[in-house]
């Protein structure tokens, strides 16, 4: 480790980014992030052989009295006998193949692909000089992480990564309460080591803080995965906040973005919680979005499953219209959705998890043109319903009603996305009415035509001093409808 510590800094020293704010400030957004909207997140690990309860099984089966702690002892004995880590040799992913996925992922319209190279639990899903405890060395025996990224390539998605080893520094803290396999003396290296104390997570200077050692071996390991996979995005989860880290965070954009021009790269970091500083990284919200649209580029992550990103046994599903009313909602304010599946431990995707994709994968294929490469309008939305700002809130599906339209430019066309039509056969866009001298009109443009994208029949339209009124057929279906506008 001392050896990669040297490299890093050498990086940073030689390179055009310093690990300061001020010299990361330096840094622009990518243009092919900004054409990109759709990607998908893979949440499969170790947690996925119990499948229960969530990816945070690890940490929750160390805590008395849990239903995960109750359901370890029921299913696998005492916690002494056996812990956490005896579940990696039944974390076998047998049928894992890195094509099929691939396939998959493209038949669902994703242009990058961000699979979790490590978890809060400590396991590396890559090969490792840094750690034995990985898939390569141990339960798959394969480099999980590695294989994803060789078949993105040849696809032409963008393979990406994410870290969420941060949070380890406490994730197992719990089983040091109590006669478990975790005990002291814990040391670099060991699968549980450092297992300290759960912090208050809302306090960013919480003790005990990570500790250099700590911080260290993250810096190293976050460097790696940059090193041996060159993944065009990198992911961080949260905690990563902490006062402690913010020195880390600040090498590791430079050791990152000064690496990416040796490659001839453009290269993207996601971060939660300001944990960088603004305009140095694309900011992401979990399970939420904004309000309004944005003038900087931005991710929402969410998943399929309402109750966890790992697979379990009787997941709770969103549905696939919930999902892609969501996508044209963050799209048309400037964002791009990161969906997550979690295979099981087997190596399969679960059919629920296909179904879902495929459909969205149905629906961008005919409606693509209105999200992929797509810029904002001078407007985003209309409609009555409120978009609940903030993360965590895209649990419940919202109530949308055929007066909740959203707005995308592309290729000289303005597309209005309908969010709910089903059982109506026409619209009033009331952004498109007639301009009126004495009030200031939302498009001054004339509209030379309208279309109904995946509709053979072209609608019947007329622009009023209400709006641009539309009539169609009788729409069925409960997925969002895009209008093709004309205009000049």
């Amino acid at each position: 480790m001392k050896e990669y510590l040297e490299k890093i800094e050498e990086v940073i020293q030689n390179g055009m980014y310093k690990d300061t704010w001020d010299s990361l400030q330096q840094y622009h957004v990518p243009t092919w992030y900004e054409r990109i909207k759709f990607g998908i997140f893979i949440h499969f690990g170790v947690y996925s052989v119990p499948a229960f309860g969530s990816e945070w099984y690890p940490r929750n089966m160390y805590i008395q009295g849990s239903q995960e702690y109750e359901h370890h002892i029921k299913t696998y004995g005492k916690h002494k006998d056996f812990g956490y880590r005896d579940l990696i040799p039944l974390f076998k992913a047998e049928k894992f193949n890195a094509k099929e996925w691939v396939d998959l992922f493209q038949a669902a319209g994703a242009q990058y692909v961000m699979p979790v190279a490590e978890h809060h639990d400590g396991f590396q899903m890559y090969e490792s000089s840094l750690s034995e405890w990985n898939a390569k060395n141990m339960g798959p025996k394969r480099d999980i992480l590695g294989e994803l990224s060789e078949e993105c390539k040849k696809y032409g998605l963008k393979n990406c990564a994410s870290s969420h080893r941060i949070e380890h520094w406490f994730f197992m803290g719990h089983g040091k309460e109590f006669d478990s396999d975790i005990a002291e003396p814990l040391k670099r290296g060991d699968f549980y080591w450092p297992s300290m104390p759960e912090p208050n997570h809302q306090d960013l200077f919480s003790e005990p803080a990570p500790s250099t050692e700590f911080l260290e071996d993250w810096l190293c390991r976050c460097c790696e995965i940059v090193d041996k996979y060159q993944p065009k995005i990198v992911y961080f989860d949260w905690w990563i906040q902490h006062s402690a880290v913010k020195p880390y965070l600040k090498k590791f954009a430079a050791y990152y973005y000064n690496r990416a021009k040796e490659w001839g790269e453009e290269v993207v970091i996601n971060y939660k919680h300001d944990a960088f500083e603004f305009g140095t990284a694309v900011v992401d919200i979990e399970r939420g979005q904004f309000a309004d649209a944005k003038p900087y580029v931005w991710q929402t992550d969410t998943s399929v499953a309402k109750n966890s990103w790992g697979y379990t046994e009787g997941n709770d599903y969103k549905t696939s219209s919930q999902i892609l009313c969501d996508l044209v909602d963050i799209v048309s304010k400037n964002g791009r959705l990161l969906l997550n599946i979690g295979p099981k431990a087997d190596g399969t995707i679960p059919e629920k998890d296909k179904e879902i994709l495929l459909e969205i994968g149905k629906w961008l294929k005919t409606n693509g043109e209105a999200i992929y490469g797509a810029k904002l309008w001078r407007k985003s939305a209309e409609g009555p319903t409120q978009i609940q700002e903030g993360q965590f809130a895209d649990s419940e599906a919202k109530a949308f009603i055929s007066e909740d339209i959203r707005f995308t430019v592309n290729g000289g066309y303005l597309y209005a996305i309908c969010l709910n039509l089903k059982h109506k056969d026409r619209i009033c866009i009331r952004s498109l009415a007639e301009a009126d001298a004495s009030k200031a009109p939302n498009f001054h443009g004339i509209i030379k035509s309208v279309e109904v994208l995946g509709y053979d029949k072209n609608p019947v339209w007329e622009r009023t001093s209400a709006g641009l009124n539309i009539q169609t057929v009788l729409i069925e279906d409960d997925t969002p409808v895009t209008f093709k506008i004309a205009v000049e």
